[in-house]
């Protein structure tokens, strides 16, 4: 996670740097478009034939990325070298295709279902310190060495991540060898039906995060910030406090319950970020939609994983986490287009994103009313 946060905030300014800065919501809707493609196997691959080919896979994908940019810049065409960071960022996000179904799923095998969401959350613990780490370090290796540095320093934590999951076991039983029928996606078997009340409330939800990743960059470096990675911090920072007790008091209260105060924080904080013409309203906001992600990411994973049918949990979790690209894909390509052709929306856009929370909300409060007594899955 650190590999991969730690290049988010320096992106847009890499881009303009070529001279590409009207291709800033390509920065990470292609991301989203190589990790869309790519759960239409994953989940497949993970029930099939094991967690832990599909961890390494997406782990070696993160490895090899760093180096990527790194070559693409050494071409002495423009037009070539910007072509090439985009191919390399659509590839790039296979790397989230496959690596979080299989970490999900490999944890849902040896956690009993009364824990399962507070497990998640520590799960989530640990992704957001590479997150809360990897954009403050990632900002000073651009600033202080050039991008150069910043990419390297992605493909050796990478390198780092191949290594421990390799010395990880297999939890699923009876895992076979990959099969090159496991391969085509119009074999069926590749989305699972049954986590569709997850995947829609985590489209809004997703929307919003797109546009956050986005255009935050520009808005925290317009209120002073010289290392912009420090703000991501900032919400990471909050997220992983909430995550703390926000998977227990999931398994304890219900997930629908947790997630519709998350929904409601997500709303507040995009609310904030809209009135955000001042480093104190700036922090504020980050803090309350970092409060939100803690909340509602843990328990999203833990309700598909009850939701979905026996043997089919990493199939579940790679349907759920399609609606996180798509969702993470628009809110960047619309977000990123808009504001490249009409910067003066910037705030207006975070205002669009507190709607998004009020949808997710409204949604959770018709599922509630609706399976009353569904125990985990209501």
């Amino acid at each position: 996670m650190a590999s991969f946060g730690m290049l988010l905030p320096e992106l847009p300014g890499y881009l303009s740097s070529m001279g590409a800065s009207h291709l800033i919501g390509w920065i990470v809707a292609l991301f989203t478009v190589g990790a869309f493609a790519s759960r239409f196997i994953s989940g497949r691959l993970a029930d099939l034939a094991g967690r832990k080919p599909v961890m390494l896979f997406g782990t070696a994908v993160t490895a090899l990325a760093g180096f990527a940019y790194i070559g693409v810049a050494r071409v002495d065409d423009v037009a070539w070298t910007v072509s090439g960071f985009l191919v390399v960022r659509l590839l790039h996000g296979m790397s989230t295709g496959f690596r979080p179904t299989g970490t999900s799923a490999f944890l849902t095998d040896i956690v009993p279902l009364d824990r399962r969401g507070e497990a998640l959350g520590y799960l989530g613990v640990a992704g957001n310190a590479g997150m809360a780490l990897g954009p403050a370090l990632g900002s000073w290796l651009a600033v202080e060495y050039g991008y150069d540095a910043m990419f390297l320093a992605s493909s050796v934590l990478g390198i780092a991540a191949y290594a421990m999951t390799w010395l990880l076991p297999e939890t699923l039983p009876h895992a076979r060898r990959v099969e090159w029928s496991d391969l085509n996606v119009f074999k069926g078997g590749v989305i699972e039906k049954a986590a569709w009340p997850a995947s829609f409330f985590l489209l809004p939800v997703a929307m919003a995060f797109g546009t956050f990743l986005t255009v935050t960059p520009d808005l925290v470096e317009g209120l002073g910030f010289v290392y912009k990675g420090s703000f991501n911090t900032i919400v990471v920072v909050a997220s992983v406090a909430t995550r703390l007790v926000a998977g227990r008091a999931s398994d304890k209260h219900g997930r629908v319950e947790l997630m519709m105060a998350g929904a409601v924080l997500l709303a507040i904080g995009m609310a904030l970020f809209s009135f955000a013409t001042t480093v104190p309203m700036l922090v504020a906001a980050g803090v309350v939609y970092g409060l939100s992600v803690g909340i509602n990411m843990p328990t999203i994973f833990a309700w598909t994983v009850d939701l979905a049918p026996e043997g089919k949990a990493a199939t579940a979790l790679g349907t759920m986490l399609m609606a996180l690209e798509v969702g993470i894909g628009l809110g960047a390509y619309v977000s990123g287009t808009w504001y490249a052709t009409n910067p003066s929306v910037l705030l207006s856009l975070y205002a669009g994103c507190a709607g998004f929370g009020l949808l997710g909300f409204s949604f959770l409060a018709w599922w509630r009313r609706v399976h009353k007594k569904g125990g985990f899955a209501g």
